[in-house]
């Protein structure tokens, strides 16, 4: 009977933690990405009952938004500090996505809001194909480099490495995670959000204006596609017309996994959807024998989507929004 020598054994173990290490960083950042995009669409089903499938393609727009900023500013601002372009340009990001957001939910949304479901449905895929066509011809169909603005030295942690943008990422993640909940739990229009999700009709007699509420919450969730946006240029280094439609229907599927309708299921959602993918992806080629690569690690997002609504359809914490009448 042949033994592997321990040295080699070690080595092997090693090598094993290193990697699950390395991927549980990358899939904390992925997750990150995903959470913020999933409360979009959570806060959205929670107020008036509509999955906005354009919701990707915002993320999109504030992205090349912003990498039209950073051009215009390393052009005319030359020696400005990297992180303060990034400030900005994530602002502007952010403004831009939300005046996009208010105008598609008054437009395409509103006079349908007492339509079939069927419609606002179609009209939300519709929009999502339009915004990619308008990004098309404004910014052309090709792949653009994102500059990196913040220093590249990645920093040790025991056998893995984390970069200063991932760091960023999960900073800024976190705030904004922060500030969302105090704004839905401890603020006025938080207060008036929860009544409208529980029954508008209700609200309205209470003196909340439900058109002001579902507007804010498209703003707000634009705002967060916006930073996520900024943030998925900033970690792939790269920037198109069509980059907001996976990641668009990963955080839906991170929705659905934690219990749209419900903030803390988006967040847990997306960041366990994150880590499965990370931690997949890394092990895949191990376990198939080199057949399968990195590259398929989309798939198991859509496998947790598919186990999901088969076993527990109200997802990981369940829907927290009244049935209307």
């Amino acid at each position: 009977m042949q033994h592997i020598p321990t040295g080699k054994s070690g080595r092997i173990t090693e090598e094993w933690m290193d990697i699950f290490f390395q991927q549980i960083i990358n899939g904390l950042v992925l997750g990150s990405m995903y959470a913020l995009i999933a409360l979009g669409y959570t806060m959205v089903y929670g107020i008036i009952n509509l999955i906005n499938f354009a919701h990707g393609e915002v993320l999109m727009v504030g992205a090349l938004t912003s990498w039209t900023v950073i051009g215009l500013m390393v052009e005319g601002m030359p020696g400005t500090p990297g992180w303060v372009v990034l400030i900005l340009a994530t602002l502007v990001a952010c403004l831009v996505a939300s005046l996009l957001n208010f105008i598609i939910e008054k437009l395409a949304y509103r006079p349908l809001r007492n339509s079939p479901k069927l419609a606002p449905l179609i009209t939300a895929i519709g929009m999502s194909i339009l915004l990619q066509t308008l990004a098309m011809i404004i910014w052309k169909p090709s792949y653009k480099p994102y500059p990196t603005l913040l220093p590249n030295t990645p920093i040790q942690l025991g056998g893995a490495v984390i970069s200063p943008t991932q760091i960023m990422i999960l900073v800024v993640t976190a705030v904004s995670l922060a500030v969302l909940m105090w704004v839905v739990h401890s603020t006025r229009l938080g207060r008036a959000m929860r009544a409208t999700a529980e029954n508008p009709r209700v609200a309205g007699l209470m003196g909340v204006r439900p058109d002001v509420v579902i507007s804010a919450t498209f703003i707000m969730g634009a705002i967060l596609a916006a930073i996520a946006g900024v943030m998925c240029a900033s970690n792939y280094g790269t920037v198109h017309h069509s980059m907001g439609f996976l990641p668009g229907l990963k955080a839906f599927t991170a929705a659905v996994f934690g219990g749209i309708g419900n903030l803390s299921g988006a967040v847990v959602g997306g960041i366990l959807l994150g880590l499965i993918e990370s931690i997949a992806s890394g092990y895949i080629g191990h376990f198939t024998g080199g057949v399968l690569g990195s590259q398929y690690s989309d798939i198991f997002a859509f496998i947790v989507l598919i186990i999901m609504l088969t076993l527990r359809p109200s997802g990981l914490l369940g829907e927290r929004v009244a049935d209307r009448a």
